[in-house]
């Protein structure tokens, strides 16, 4: 019977290309969440799984030169919020780093989210999920949400010219639709100040 829930749970991962991350509910058709449980942690002992969290676990990609590819804490987070349904959108130190205003890392990398409040461990990596208003939620552009959270995080009276040019430079490769669109739910400093972005863009 073991062995039998095993080959499922291969087959299943197989379907999914490598470095797709999956979790221990992702599983609930095939058997109850003991014997998975057990499935997967034989598959973690032979090689064909590698658990990055509680729970959480990846066929990793590989690569002849680079060896074992493990999902990014992004592309997990992203998992994380598919599997709940939920809506994230990365905010404070980490918001920064996407949009190349620090080179460095953070170790807490905060999300605000539609669905609850959690802390996930992914090595020396903590993801912190906040819970968010819906209107904090609401941004639908990928570099805009990330400059107004950015902004948000260094303050209307932190923020330097540089790190103004710098973010406009990067926005002007958002959708204009995305920026006018999300410029409405910002701050109005922060709209003021991305004004002659949002006028200059030319991306439909």
């Amino acid at each position: 019977m073991m062995e039998s829930i095993e080959i499922q749970v291969v087959n299943k991962i197989k379907k999914a290309k490598r470095g797709s991350a999956f979790f221990a509910d992702s599983f609930a058709t095939i058997a109850n969440a003991k014997s998975v449980n057990k499935a997967l942690e034989r598959l973690v002992r032979a090689g064909e799984l590698q658990r990055v969290s509680t729970g959480i676990y990846v066929r990793p990609a590989k690569d002849k030169i680079i060896g074992t590819i493990l999902p990014s804490v992004d592309e997990i987070a992203i998992a994380i919020a598919k599997r709940d349904k939920a809506r994230i959108v990365p905010t404070g130190s980490y918001a920064m780093y996407k949009l190349g205003l620090t080179t460095q890392v953070p170790l807490n990398i905060v999300y605000y989210t539609s669905a609850s409040a959690r802390k996930v461990k992914i090595g020396k990596q903590t993801i912190i999920f906040k819970k968010a208003s819906s209107k904090s939620l609401a941004a639908i552009g990928d570099i805009s949400k990330l400059a107004i959270q950015a902004l948000r995080t260094i303050g209307e009276d932190n923020i330097t010219t540089a790190e103004i040019e710098k973010i406009k430079a990067v926005l002007k490769k958002e959708k204009n639709f995305h920026l006018l669109h999300d410029l409405k739910l910002a701050p109005v400093w922060i709209q003021k100040l991305l004004a002659t972005t949002q006028n200059n863009s030319s991306n439909e």
